[in-house]
């Protein structure tokens, strides 16, 4: 039997594919996994039929409709799902930049899984949930520490939502002020996250974008032009999504100041700048963490997430209620700070995703202080070993600050190689796919041309490393002498290439069942 060649990094990959229903197509009238017995006579003596009691206009007219299937069907429906899903767990995490995709300890897993978490509900009494108070109230001291802040709320439930409450604590503190009908504009870059304009869009601002100088720097010339007496605040990601920090980031966080506005800081990855820089230095007024990027809970997909936000003092009381506090007995949700009529709320229902926060304390407490400047450090070496190897490719450029290394990750360019081949970076990532990675292009627009944005994080060892980018030599290899094998695919994976014709018209979409239901019937 011939030996395999380990040698070579590009390993073979075949995902399970099943043409798989989704669960409500699979139910069939009347079948059921689990019979629940009625209710003892004893019980319904004392609490009744369990229906009589809630008021008749809360009362369902008709049953849910739920599906209806067999425990066998329902397990080999759930499992065949588990086989076409990628994740950390299973493939080299490398290509989600600015998401930030690291590996999460199973220990912290195991953690978030015990009944005294995954059991806790938000309305019990203070009293009975005084261990996830008490992480709660010390992962916040920890981020004041990280990051200069003198409070942070754990309220967001992701990045966005934390961009959100800054802009919000930005229109709360020019309303006290009287000066949010004149304080009108926020200043943002084209390489931050979208977000950090959408966000306060939704505010009702209007939204200043700062372009890039020849170093890929945002424009400071151009800045200076814009910040006025309008400005309510300047928002912006450091290092950007290009991986390029601004080293003069002091100059236009003062400027700003010396108009009266507010900066918040975007650190939703926070990765390469652990134990190195901090918010309050940079002059920032504000910030957020996401703690399902940088402190490793995971990310999940779209969720669970949390945007922790932190504030300096002189913001504390705009904050949306309630915090955390310790009076040196007993932990309990502050309202006082908060219940005032210059809080700007809740932002969601109920204080963090408690899971999460869990998990982000336990992997600061396992690493420390010194950790945590490990991480960026390694994190840092990870994405210059990444970005040095990938720029011998001829066909891979990396657009500004030219000889100069990057932090936690790189937006790339293969605009050469679509000028050859007609092969596309949309192509590329499908393609990577056959070979069980994932490989992200770049947020829209594409202000670099046929972009690569990949974040390694301190995650992979240079094995890993390696394999990845012999991977993606072998599919820019294709490109150049196989370029059909990149256009039809995937081949081997779950996902296919799909018709984007309608993903910009709402009328073709159907996010639930019962809306699918709604329009097939239309």
């Amino acid at each position: 039997m011939k030996r395999i060649d380990r040698n070579y990094k590009v390993r073979n990959f075949h995902q399970a594919k099943w043409d798989e229903p989704i669960i409500f197509e699979l139910s069939k009238k009347g079948e059921r996994g689990v019979l629940v017995p009625k209710a003892e006579e004893e019980i319904t003596a004392v609490v009744g039929d369990g229906v009589s009691k809630i008021p008749q206009h809360m009362r369902r007219k008709k049953a849910a409709n739920l599906p209806e299937i067999s425990q066998p069907r329902v397990l080999r429906h759930y499992m065949r799902l588990s086989q076409e899903t990628l994740g950390a767990d299973v493939n080299i995490e490398i290509g989600q930049g600015t998401c930030t995709v690291k590996y999460s300890p199973k220990v912290n897993e195991l953690l978030a899984r015990l009944p005294q978490i995954t059991e806790v509900h938000p309305l019990q009494d203070e009293s009975t949930v005084q261990g996830i108070l008490e992480i709660m109230y010390k992962t916040d001291l920890y981020m004041r520490e990280i990051s200069g802040m003198d409070r942070f709320t754990f309220q967001p439930s992701g990045g966005s939502q934390g961009i959100l409450t800054i802009a919000s604590v930005v229109r709360a503190y020019f309303e006290e002020r009287g000066e949010a009908d004149k304080r009108d504009e926020i200043i943002t870059t084209i390489y931050s996250h979208p977000s950090d304009a959408a966000a306060p869009a939704v505010k009702g601002y209007k939204i200043i974008y700062i372009h890039p100088d020849e170093n890929g720097h945002p424009d400071f010339e151009a800045f200076k032009t814009v910040v006025s007496e309008r400005t309510a605040a300047f928002i912006v990601a450091n290092p950007e999504d290009t991986g390029v920090y601004n080293p003069r980031i002091k100059e236009f966080t003062n400027l700003v100041h010396e108009f009266g506005g507010l900066c918040g800081y975007d650190q939703a990855n926070a990765n390469g700048l652990l134990g190195v820089t901090r918010a309050k230095e940079a002059g920032f007024d504000m910030c957020f963490f996401n703690l399902h990027k940088t402190f490793s809970t995971p990310h999940g997909c779209g969720g669970p997430a949390t945007g922790a936000t932190g504030v300096t003092k002189e913001l504390e009381k705009y904050l949306p209620a309630p915090l955390i506090d310790y009076d040196g007995s007993k932990y309990f949700l502050n309202y006082e700070i908060t219940n005032n009529p210059y809080s700007i709320g809740k932002v969601r229902l109920f204080n963090g995703v408690a899971p999460v926060v869990l998990k982000a304390y336990a992997w600061i407490m396992s690493l420390g202080s010194e950790g945590l400047y490990e991480v960026a450090k390694v994190a840092v070496l990870n994405n210059n070993y990444l970005f040095k190897k990938l720029m011998e490719i001829d066909c891979v450029d990396a657009p500004y600050i030219k000889g100069k290394q990057r932090v936690e990750q790189v937006r790339y360019t293969i605009k050469k190689l679509t000028n050859d081949t007609g092969i596309t970076t949309g192509d590329i990532q499908r393609r990577m796919m056959d070979f069980g990675m994932h490989y992200w292009t770049s947020h829209h627009p594409y202000y670099v041309p046929e972009p690569i944005t990949l974040e390694p994080t301190e995650t992979p060892s240079k094995e890993d490393l390696d394999e990845y980018i012999e991977t993606l030599k072998h599919v820019f290899n294709e490109a150049y002498e196989n370029p059909e094998i990149i256009k039809t695919a995937p081949h081997r994976s779950v996902c296919h290439k799909i018709d984007e014709s309608s993903l910009d018209n709402p009328d073709e979409w159907a996010i639930t069942w019962r809306s699918y239901l709604k329009k097939s019937k239309a």
